[in-house]
């Protein structure tokens, strides 16, 4: 059994339907607990993602967390993880990566919420929270085993996984497809693989800018994600809106496929693709989990550093990320591949992979030159990988504060993330995506348990903090 095989196995099995059955009932259950707040406090939430809170403590903005998030979660999964997700799974994946996405924002919410409440204060305005801690503060600390596995899952996820190998990946890859798409280029081998000086300058120039910007800490990365995440996500929706427009017929069309498709295989020719329903719900929703990472517990990690003195309000900032990482832009570019048909062989004329499905419909659907579509996919890709990289680099940083309780191991960790990034390159896509899965997984587990018990908690918050709020209004309609 090759190394691929085996990931490609483990990855089968800890994405089979228990763990999806688990997200999908978390997320249907925190729903409800919370009043359906995915719905009814969506305009306040989005207020609020523009709108700071004044007096509270943190060591970073409200919007300076949400961008730390969405910094973590706009990344390849926006672009390669859709498009492996509709290769493998069909059109209809889309559709259940929506579902678990409105779900999620509950999920997301909940974590937002729990973290800021159960957050600890370090000392000189240094706040560390997340799962590690409102499972440890808000189940007990008999329950302190959980916490520090969920860490440490964490930090092995972004070193091996969501925050390294796949964003470096990714970026070099949509480099290759613009600047040497021959592959003529080609400098060394390892194995029966070649690896071209693009692929290396491209690999170490990021490396570079990213040491850059880790080695100055969550204040530094935050500055950066503020300026950064906003533009890209402006720039790729806008892109996005010009495919839709240009093939605007065609819309009605692939909708239908992609509904019909998650329940019927025979829509998409399952017989002959060897799509199941199954596969579909698996992709679709392992990858939504992938891109938002609603039930992971990374983005409630951010959320713990803001300056905020209400969980529930930074709850419902942080359940915009969700909203605006998969409903939003994962949708865009889900409907731009199936109506360019970018993900059918049939279509294409060949099997393609990752980042060229989703150049080929940017390629095939944007009313521009091939080299200019191709081009300015890649920046976006670079952009929203570049950031992931940053963010998750967060992440794991305070997981392995959390579990050494050492600010000075963090330090020595930075570099070992930046080794991560730097040959990255130089693995497998189907490998890297496979582990990337699998850690996710392993990082949901306990962070679900601690969500199912501590609902009420999320409950009670909801109810006393969705009064007041009315309260206030009543008394003044401009709140």
């Amino acid at each position: 059994m090759t190394f691929d095989s085996l990931v490609t196995s483990i990855d089968d099995f800890v994405w089979g339907w228990p763990l999806i059955i688990l997200i999908l009932s978390v997320g249907i259950y925190l729903t409800f607990r919370t009043g359906i707040v995915q719905i009814f406090q969506l305009p306040r939430a989005l207020r609020f993602m523009v709108r700071n809170e004044s007096g509270g403590k943190g060591e970073i903005s409200s919007f300076g967390a949400l961008c730390t998030a969405l910094s973590a979660t706009i990344g390849t999964g926006n672009i390669v993880g859709v498009a492996t997700a509709i290769a493998a799974g069909g059109p209809g994946a889309l559709f259940w990566m929506l579902i678990a996405a409105f779900f999620g924002m509950a999920t997301k919410y909940a974590e937002g919420l729990l973290a800021v409440k159960y957050r600890v204060e370090k000392g000189d305005g240094h706040f560390l929270g997340g799962p590690f801690y409102y499972i440890e503060n808000g189940m007990g600390k008999r329950y302190r085993w959980l916490s520090k596995l969920f860490a440490l899952f964490g930090v092995i996820a972004g070193v091996l996984g969501i925050g390294t190998i796949t964003q470096i990946n990714g970026i070099t890859s949509a480099a290759q497809s613009v600047f040497d798409p021959k592959r003529e280029g080609i400098l060394f081998f390892v194995g029966e693989t070649g690896y071209t000086l693009t692929t290396v300058i491209v690999g170490a120039v990021v490396t570079i800018c990213a040491a850059l910007v880790i080695i100055g800490g969550i204040k530094r990365i935050a500055k950066v994600s503020e300026i950064v995440v906003p533009f890209m996500a402006i720039i790729y929706v806008l892109f996005v809106l010009i495919i839709m427009i240009a093939n605007v017929t065609k819309i009605p069309a692939a909708v239908s496929l992609i509904v019909r498709s998650a329940f019927d295989v025979s829509a998409v020719g399952g017989a002959i693709l060897g799509l199941t329903i199954k596969v579909a719900m698996q992709k679709g929703i392992g990858r939504g989990i992938f891109s938002n990472e609603a039930g992971l517990g990374s983005a409630p990690i951010a959320a713990a550093a803001a300056q905020t003195k209400e969980p529930a309000r930074q709850g419902l900032v942080t359940m915009t990320g969700t909203f605006i990482d998969t409903i939003v832009i994962c949708t865009m570019t889900g409907l731009s591949i199936v109506i360019t048909g970018a993900w059918d062989p049939s279509v294409t004329g060949q099997k393609l992979e990752g980042v060229e499905i989703t150049s080929y419909a940017w390629q095939n659907g944007l009313p521009f030159p091939q080299g200019v579509s191709s081009a300015v996919l890649m920046v976006c890709l670079i952009f929203f990988a570049f950031t992931t990289i940053l963010g998750w680099n967060y992440y794991s940083e305070r997981c392995l504060e959390y579990l050494t309780g050492s600010r000075s191991a963090v330090l020595v960790y930075r570099w070992i993330y930046i080794a991560a990034v730097f040959i990255g390159p130089y693995l497998t896509v189907s490998a890297v995506w496979g582990i990337a899965d699998i850690f996710n997984a392993l990082m949901a587990l306990p962070n679900l348990v601690a969500l199912i018990v501590l609902s009420g908690v999320v409950s009670r918050e909801t109810s006393d903090y969705v009064g007041r709020l009315r309260s206030k209004s009543a008394k003044s309609p401009r709140i």
